[in-house]
């Protein structure tokens, strides 16, 4: 089991507490100085962007994932002495065509839900490509979204969970606890104040979907593909005013934020869709224990594994 790998390993409490509270504690900090000092996060957005130009905007805001992925890895390779793949997979290898198989599913999805938008509202969109911007905004984010994306899926489906996995000795309780947090981690984000908290039911359903997957396929490598795909294709395609990531794309979306289907459409309807062709493909069986039951030691204890 994917979780129960982390036996294999040094898996003391502490090992895991420090970078979790580390983590959360920045971003607890983040949270209320927003709050306390109420900041306008658009307005502090905007002002950033005119001075620094989005493409040096959206570097800044990438680097930071960069050294929090090549820190975890360095944590779990040298205080829990475990290996990258084995918080990656259950497999002999990561499995790569499983992360190209979600990274294509995910980007036609949007890209053909991008296109039959702008063909059924035109007037909602404007055409604001231009090469030179592009291309450095092309290359960016093909080199640092993947530390962005890998390292939410890293931590939160593959460390955090493994991690209370092995504490709680049951699967329904990393599930849960790092969908949850997953999607309140985006609190801070513009779209949040200028739509509403509602827009958090679409980061959270993104969290449990993203849980439900890797649980299932006993693997990050699903996770990884959609997480990439999803952020670097609209990240490319189309922005606004009001997002996290405002780039130099082909489009931008000039339609007023609302709760809608923004929410309702991906969780209720595109992952229902998305987990069952997995779920065919891949072949997936005994959901129940899967995604609630116990975690198991794989091996036995040793002294050694606790030291």
């Amino acid at each position: 089991m994917y979780i129960a790998q982390a036996y294999k390993f040094l898996h003391d409490w502490w090992r895991y507490a420090i970078p979790v509270l580390g983590f959360f504690g920045l971003m607890a900090l983040n949270y209320f100085v927003v709050v306390l000092l109420d900041i306008d996060v658009d307005a502090l957005m905007k002002s950033e962007i005119e001075s620094k130009g989005s493409n040096r905007f959206f570097l800044e805001n990438l680097i930071p994932f960069t050294i929090f992925l090549i820190g975890l890895f360095v944590w779990v390779k040298y205080v829990h002495k475990q290996t990258i793949k084995s918080l990656t997979t259950t497999r002999t290898k990561i499995d790569w065509g499983r992360i190209w198989f979600a990274f294509v599913l995910i980007a036609i999805i949007i890209i053909t839900q991008t296109c039959l938008d702008y063909y059924l509202n035109p007037e909602n969109f404007e055409l604001q490509f231009e090469l030179q911007p592009f291309l450095i905004l092309s290359l960016m984010a093909i080199i640092l979204l993947p530390f962005q994306t890998s390292f939410e899926e890293y931590f939160f489906r593959g460390y955090l969970m493994q991690g209370l996995g092995v504490f709680c000795k049951n699967r329904w309780v990393p599930f849960i606890f790092t969908s949850v947090c997953f999607g309140l981690m985006h609190a801070v984000n513009p779209e949040v104040e200028k739509i509403g908290p509602l827009i958090l039911v679409y980061y959270i359903g993104t969290g449990f979907f993203l849980g439900i997957i890797t649980l299932m396929d006993e693997g990050l490598e699903l996770a990884l593909g959609f997480h990439l795909g999803n952020n670097l294709i609209t990240a490319l395609l189309v922005t606004t005013d009001w997002t996290v990531f405002q780039t130099h794309s082909i489009f931008k979306d000039l339609s007023e934020p609302a709760i809608g289907l923004l929410a309702i459409l991906p969780v209720f309807i595109i992952y229902p869709i998305l987990i069952f062709i997995m779920a065919k493909k891949y072949k997936w069986t005994n959901w129940k224990e899967k995604l609630f039951g116990k975690v198991l030691t794989p091996i036995p204890e040793t002294p050694e594994l606790n030291a």
